[in-house]
């Protein structure tokens, strides 16, 4: 490998350990449904898609001079004649869909900040405002000061009706020790005029950390309707008997990478993080409830209708990382709105969306209880769906290390044998555990995307393990992070995290060996797609390739950890990027067969879209790269279209 940072692209996602909605898509509009990223377009199909080519390529300008963690995760969005865009911090800019030419942009004037990244901007109608008023059509954007601002769809100015000036200051549940431990940096979801902003809250800093509360707003004047916090605060939450040293001073519990709705049922549903802090539990026993669950709220009041928690007392920071997919889901003979959930772990969870019953029976297995560290009260059991294949490797052992070469193999599994290993649900210790599936997955925010034809969802997800290792505070009194001079984080020394106020201190790293290379097999990401019907995996293959990491540039399809989400296509495709190979690529979504694949300026960490303008099929995606995989960082937004007609 040439260096230390492209040797890290291999090892994992770990962005995930320091980053911290749907609505209905018009089959001529882009596909902006979180629901399932499905488009009902098939203009660009199997037998054609091989002819797309570059149809025009904006350049934001915004590439921070300090770049901390960047990545550019957008999700663009068609609003009447506008493709609305999101920057890495968090300018919206508005584009010409057939030209890519910018029509306006806005400001919000944040400080610089520690995260730059934002995943796209909600829009809202207001059904009782005359059809040319202004911020009739509105934008919803959530900022890294912890603020919410309006904006008109058609002309990017701030909506003068919506808190002061078109702008709502949230405030943190306690005061903040830097300026942004509490931002909101993924689109808000918003449902039936109740706009519901998540956070993220910077994990493992301390014990007692800011809440991760959901706040609501009224998406016509921005007053506040409620708040929801995941942790219990009053003994009179049902959650409060499930942490066992009576109600907690921990934060977090947030929901940092977005949420679906259904409007029809008045519910918005969260996936919700780990408390703080993510690793070591003793300072809370008990399952913590509501936190690493799927909770449906009541759109206008905030109160809990179902919930369903997929990890108990979480140690291992398999927070939930991807909104649900809302999907039509055949059961016993009819078909059931249905909310389907991706986890970290590489399981698949399917729910009545309206009630909360699996729709896929769930059991709870003995998971291993051996090896935590003292003071540690680790759950028994863990949920985990009956018959449905999981997408991730489920534990590690000595004899699963691999190598290059031999003698690269031996290193690898000579340090296994140091370490404690296992089924997945190991918990961390002070030896050092081997987490497989990692803390960045297996899947991570991007999630998946459905094809309701086919029953088949793909989800793309990460398989390099990573070793996590507790130290008690008196032993490691100054914890300290390794960064490389050019400001990226060598992931190679790992990271050690302060967990101010809690008994041990972090210190997670990637499985490597001496060339630098995972010592898990590859590949080291792959698409995978699973019938959820059938409950079988159809097909999988790698996802990118090491020829810009590896000595000699050769093509190498052994998988490169990345972000990012897929778009499925009823043309039979799924298009994503992801990968660190700066490639985008349209799969056939029956096979796993690259139709298609265009090189990009950066890599794609983003959700592509599609849109019909002016007669013609587009498929947009950003291109920025992302700071944690050392890839280049930029700011191309590019769309592809068909040769014209």
């Amino acid at each position: 490998m040439k260096n230390t940072r492209q040797r890290l692209v291999l090892a994992s996602g770990l962005c995930a350990l320091l980053c911290l909605a749907g609505m209905p898509a018009h089959p001529d509009s882009v596909a902006r449904n979180y629901g399932h990223k499905y488009s009902e377009l098939d203009d660009i199909n199997r037998e054609n898609v091989a002819q797309l080519s570059l149809a025009w390529e904006y350049h934001t300008g915004d590439i921070p001079a300090t770049p901390g963690l960047t990545a550019f995760e957008d999700t663009p969005v068609l609003v009447g004649d506008n493709l609305v865009v999101c920057t890495a911090t968090r300018h919206v800019v508005a584009l010409d869909p057939g030209s890519g030419e910018k029509r306006w942009e806005y400001d919000p004037k944040s400080p610089p900040s520690s995260t730059n990244k934002c995943r796209g901007v909600s829009v809202w109608t207001d059904p009782q405002a005359p059809g040319n008023r202004q911020c009739r059509t509105r934008l919803l954007l959530g900022t890294s000061d912890y603020r919410l601002i309006a904006l008109d769809a058609r002309t990017g100015k701030p909506c003068a009706d919506f808190g002061e000036q078109g702008v709502v200051q949230m405030e943190a549940s306690k005061p903040m020790i830097v300026p942004d431990e509490v931002s909101a940096l993924s689109r808000t979801a918003v449902v039936n005029g109740v706009v519901v902003v998540g956070s993220s809250v910077m994990d493992n800093q301390r014990l007692d950390s800011p809440s991760g509360r959901l706040l609501a707003f009224d998406a016509r004047t921005g007053e506040q309707r409620w708040a929801f916090d995941p942790l219990p605060r009053s003994d009179s939450s049902p959650a409060a008997t499930t942490w066992k040293n009576g109600l907690p001073v921990h934060g977090g519990g947030n929901v940092w990478s977005g949420m679906v709705v259904d409007e029809a049922l008045d519910l918005v549903y969260l996936p919700t993080t780990s408390p703080s802090v993510d690793f070591y539990g003793g300072e809370r026993p008990g399952d913590n409830l509501y936190t690493d669950s799927i909770v449906a709220l009541r759109g206008a009041t905030g109160e809990v209708v179902w919930h369903f928690q997929v990890v108990h007392h979480d140690v291992w920071d398999y927070d939930l990382p991807t909104p649900g997919m809302l999907i039509d889901y055949p059961h016993e003979g009819k078909l059931v709105p249905a909310l389907v959930q991706n986890t970290k772990q590489g399981l698949i969870f399917i729910f009545d969306r309206e009630t909360g019953e699996p729709l896929v029976p769930v059991e709870e297995r003995p998971v291993p209880q051996g090896g935590a560290v003292p003071g540690e009260q680790l759950s028994p059991t863990q949920p985990f769906p009956v018959g449905m294949p999981a997408v991730s490797p489920q534990g590690f052992s000595p004899s699963d290390a691999w190598g290059f070469t031999p003698i690269d193999k031996w290193l690898c599994r000579r340090e296994a044998e140091k370490l404690l290993s296992g089924p997945i649900y190991t918990p961390p210790s002070e030896q050092g555990t081997i987490y497989q599936p990692a803390p960045s997955g297996g899947p991570n925010w991007g999630g998946g995307a459905y094809d309701p034809d086919s029953h088949i969802m793909v989800v793309p997800n990460n398989a390099v393990p990573l070793i996590v290792k507790h130290t008690r505070r008196e032993d490691m009194p100054e914890p300290t992070a390794s960064e490389e001079g050019d400001g990226h984080a060598d992931l190679s020394a790992g990271f050690t995290f302060a967990n101010a106020g809690s008994a041990y201190v972090t210190t997670i790293r990637p499985f490597l060996s001496p060339l630098g290379a995972p010592c898990s097999a590859p590949p080291w990401a792959r698409l995978t797609a699973v019938d959820l019907v059938a409950k079988k995996i159809v097909w999988e293959v790698p996802l990118g390739s090491i020829e810009d990491m590896a000595p000699i540039p050769i093509p190498w399809e052994l998988g490169t950890p990345g972000g990012g989400a897929p778009l499925a296509t009823a043309g039979g495709l799924v298009f994503l990027g992801f990968s660190t190979d700066n490639k985008f690529r349209a799969f056939d979504t029956r096979t796993g067969e690259v139709l298609w694949t265009a090189d990009l300026p950066s890599s794609a960490n983003a959700t592509p879209v599609t849109y019909r303008y002016r007669g013609e099929q587009y498929v947009v995606v950003p291109a920025g790269g992302h700071t944690m995989w050392g890839t280049a960082i930029g700011d191309a937004v590019l769309a592809f279209k068909l040769p014209g007609k």
